[in-house]
């Protein structure tokens, strides 16, 4: 019997999806290396390995079979071969460009000396059959909403990433899955948006959520902010600001204005002061940049602080404690506090010990450096491969959690499937 892999579910899963991954027709106790690979749409590889040990009827399941020391990962790990993913060049984050593409995972067998005993391929999916895909460009507003399948209507969210621009659709795309109205909105970088972050017009996000409160197809009456590092203060001073948001959810965000004027009408908001003196070098040589903002509760960069207690917004805080970029704990703390102090509801905070800046739906491997465009230079932003990877599986469903609970009203289980 020859070695083969296989994959369930078989051919294609969504990339949120677990995966099982098993091999049959080895030698009893075989000892034998798997690898998984796949490109990114530049071409740039990612891969890992993993050693493992046949049992003695010859088979391999990832689900039950420990991986030994001395590969990528070692323990227990069913998805390990996918988050402990590393690329070619080590200042590359994994990125989906085009959600309309899978990308191919390539797995492969190799018994001694490296010889290809079995070799597979599987599909990883992010736009699911029956969610609709549609660029928005009305008015000013540049986005692309994704509605789940069925008649609606549905709980509507606003999806905002952080300082690389453009408009990424990925995470927005994968939301859309659980039942959610998602726009994913950009605001600089991007069309005839700005071209780079110096000043931003809050009505530009206010045209969003009244694009989203009149659609036919959002369920009122009010919808949801999700947002990633300088997504999330966007989102924090949205919340702050326009009426018709319920629940907002940042991922290591801030609770002061950062790397950009803010203006909406008559208000300005300067961006929190930094000193670069406070970069730092790590033990690799790379750029730490964790203490380069300034404290905004301290001297005149408190009017850089966004004034949540405005807010009418439910909170939920996701924390990575080994970010990087910036003192995402410290952030959030500081928001509770704010709100529970003009008698506003404590928001929910959870932080994740291992995890780093980058806090991705679940599966994309960890990016513990890259370029940050505002620094001009490549960065650490933190995360433990494992615990990172395990963080954003369980921030994955509290956020949709959350969302159905504040949105929705219930809590709604439903099965990824292509």
């Amino acid at each position: 019997m020859e070695a083969r892999v296989i994959f369930f579910p078989a051919g294609r899963s969504l990339f949120d999806e677990p995966l099982a991954i098993t091999v049959e027709g080895l030698q009893p106790q075989e000892h034998v290396t798997l690898s998984a690979s796949l490109r990114d749409e530049t071409g740039m590889l990612f891969e890992s390995r993993a050693l493992y040990l046949a049992d003695s009827y010859g088979q391999l399941d990832l689900s039950c079979s420990p991986a030994l020391e001395g590969g990528s990962f070692s323990g227990l790990e069913p998805m390990g071969l996918l988050w402990s993913m590393k690329p070619t060049d080590p200042l590359r984050r994994l990125v989906k460009r085009d959600v309309q593409s899978p990308f191919r995972l390539e797995v492969e067998v190799l018994g001694s000396h490296s010889k290809c005993l079995a070799k597979e391929a599987h599909e990883r999916a992010f736009l699911r059959d029956g969610v609709k895909r549609i660029q928005v460009r009305e008015g000013r507003i540049r986005a692309t909403l994704f509605l789940p399948p069925g008649d609606g209507p549905f709980p509507g969210i606003i999806d905002i990433y952080g300082t690389g621009g453009g408009l990424p659709e990925y995470r927005a795309c994968l939301m859309a899955s659980h039942g959610f109205a998602m726009l994913a909105l950009a605001y600089y970088g991007y069309e005839d948006l700005p071209k780079d972050m110096k000043e931003f017009h809050l009505e530009y996000f206010e045209e969003a959520v009244n694009y989203m409160l009149k659609h036919p197809k959002i369920k009122g009456p009010g919808i949801g902010l999700l947002g990633h590092s300088k997504g999330g203060d966007l989102c924090i001073s949205m919340a702050s600001f326009l009426k018709g948001i319920t629940a907002t959810v940042t991922v290591n965000g801030s609770i002061a204005n950062v790397g950009a004027i803010l203006r909406y009408k008559d208000i300005v908001i300067p961006p929190l002061g930094i000193n670069r003196k406070r970069i730092k070098m790590d033990q690799t040589g790379m750029i730490d940049i964790v203490d380069v903002l300034n404290n905004p509760l301290e001297g005149p960069d408190r009017q850089s602080l966004i004034p949540v207690e405005k807010a009418e917004s439910h909170f939920l805080f996701i924390v990575g404690k080994d970010d990087r970029n910036w003192k995402s704990e410290f952030y959030a703390t500081e928001a509770s506090n704010r709100l529970q102090a003009h008698g506003k509801e404590k928001p929910e905070i959870i932080c994740y010990p291992g995890a780093g800046h980058y806090i991705e739906p679940p599966y994309f491997p960890v990016c513990s450096a890259s370029m940050h465009l505002l620094v001009g230079s490549p960065v650490i932003w933190g995360g433990e491969p494992k615990a990172h990877a395990a963080a954003q599986v369980d921030a994955w469903q509290q956020m949709q959690t959350f969302f159905h609970k504040h949105l929705n009203d219930k809590q709604v289980g439903r099965q990824n499937k292509l």
